[in-house]
């Protein structure tokens, strides 16, 4: 099982970046619910300060770039992927090699941005998740509307279960409520403790690769 989480930090300079309220917390307690279930579990986890979960194996990323390219190096060795991370969506297109100051001119800098990769897309898109061979699974943190969210996105994303969420009311907290979208319909997970709801969504998508193995 592969797992992103936490924020990602694009830099402006050697001072300042861009990040956001991702603490983590839901990335890692799925890491730790999937190790519990026996999985051989490699966390990749954006700039966060939690403990890594017993048993887990835990690569340090910084930026989406950074993120991305760890998330390409071990999915041809994972039969599931989670993405659970907050990933900036743009970065600044030049990183100033100084700290950028006030001149006293009032001028604001111009910064220039560029569209990170999507990794969840990138892999789902592989002919390894389309052919489920990867199980991929997206996150929607949202700050309205998850249902109808959510679904657009498992749609976009191309994966076959999308979990939503209102994200600013969660960040950093200790629990969560989730919605889990798929082909079939929805399935809500009342609000509990992030552990136990990462539990229940582990075991969600255990009993979902195996139907379709029985499928097959």
């Amino acid at each position: 099982v592969l797992v992103t989480a936490g924020p990602t930090y694009e830099a402006i300079d050697p001072v300042r970046g861009i990040t956001n309220l991702s603490s983590g917390k839901m990335g890692f307690a799925i890491a730790r619910a999937a190790r519990e279930a026996g999985a051989t579990v490699t966390l990749i986890a954006g700039p966060v300060h939690l403990p890594t979960p017993r048993g887990v194996r835990r690569v340090d990323v910084k930026s989406a770039l950074n993120m991305f390219a760890v998330a390409v190096e071990y999915a041809p060795v994972a039969g599931i992927f989670i993405a659970t991370a907050a990933v900036a969506d743009w970065r600044p297109a030049h990183a100033a090699d100084q700290k950028i100051k006030k001149d006293g001119s009032g001028e604001v800098p111009k910064l220039d941005f560029v569209e990170n990769p999507d990794i969840l897309a990138t892999l789902a898109q592989s002919p390894r998740g389309q052919s489920r061979a990867l199980y991929c699974v997206g996150f929607a943190a949202e700050s309205q509307d998850p249902l109808a969210n959510a679904q657009a996105k498992r749609v976009r994303k191309g994966v076959p279960l999308l979990v939503g969420n209102i994200g600013p009311a969660t960040f950093g907290q200790d629990d969560n409520a989730l919605l889990l979208v798929d082909a079939v319909g929805t399935t809500e997970l009342a609000r509990d403790s992030k552990l136990s709801l990462a539990r229940k969504l582990i075991a969600e998508i255990s009993i979902n690769i195996t139907a379709r193995g029985q499928k097959q």
